[in-house]
């Protein structure tokens, strides 16, 4: 196996820091205003994209064996289903 390496440099740790920083202002200025049912989906929209940044690029995942994106993609997908799963219980009930 071919040991690869990445670098990544400060300036792109602090670019996705400020843009997770800048995110998180939105998410808190998007809860003080009230937009109906919309308000959740636009907070977790912009959680997806937060995390997407987390999982790429502090948790190397964009620069890592396809497996690993494999089991990354099973846990999210056994993620959504549990939610899912639990918004119907929550709307019949």
């Amino acid at each position: 196996m071919e040991n690869k390496k990445h670098i990544i440099g400060y300036n792109a740790y602090i670019i996705v820091w400020l843009s997770l920083l800048a995110l998180t202002a939105i998410t808190v200025s998007v809860a003080g205003i009230h937009l109906g049912d919309y308000t959740l989906l636009i907070a977790m929209f912009i959680a997806a994209i937060k995390s997407a940044l987390v999982i790429n690029i502090f948790m190397h995942i964009k620069f890592d064996e396809p497996i690993f994106k494999v089991f990354l993609a099973l846990s999210g997908l056994t993620l959504l289903i549990i939610f899912v799963l639990t918004f119907f219980d929550f709307i019949y009930r």
